[in-house]
């Protein structure tokens, strides 16, 4: 919020979304329109990354992604896997060390071990307590 506050071309997308607008950029307008918002934005803002395995193909397009943000754009990627898994889940070694290469090149990583934020407050749900 800050950065939108600031004057900050931002965007936030979730990682679904994000290879779904990948895949289909070439030949959906309203794909190519928020592709081209996505790589002219200043800050974008990735979340669940790796919450799922990719194919080759969408690990390449999301490696072209990344080197078209690549040293123009601030990113910030939210992940419940660590980078030394990310290899499993691209398939490729080759695409995701050139991956991480860039993305940490000049990084800085927050490891939030925490319970999950969304579920803070509904510890109920999984125990035997009654309201």
């Amino acid at each position: 919020m800050e950065a939108i506050q600031k004057g900050y071309q931002t965007m936030f997308i979730g990682m679904g979304e994000l290879v779904h607008l990948l895949k289909t950029k070439e030949f959906s307008r309203k794909s190519q329109t928020l592709y081209k918002r996505l790589i002219e934005s200043d800050l974008v803002i990735i979340d669940d990354m790796m919450f799922m395995a990719m194919d080759t193909k969408e690990a390449n397009l999301f490696f072209h992604l990344i080197n078209d943000l690549y040293e123009k754009a601030s990113i910030i990627l939210t992940s419940n896997k660590g980078p030394d898994q990310w290899g499993e889940l691209l398939g490729d070694q080759g695409i995701t060390t050139a991956i991480l290469d860039r993305l940490l090149h000049r990084v800085e990583v927050i490891n939030i071990d925490e319970n999950s934020w969304r579920m803070k407050h509904r510890t109920r749900i999984f125990t035997n307590e009654t309201i």
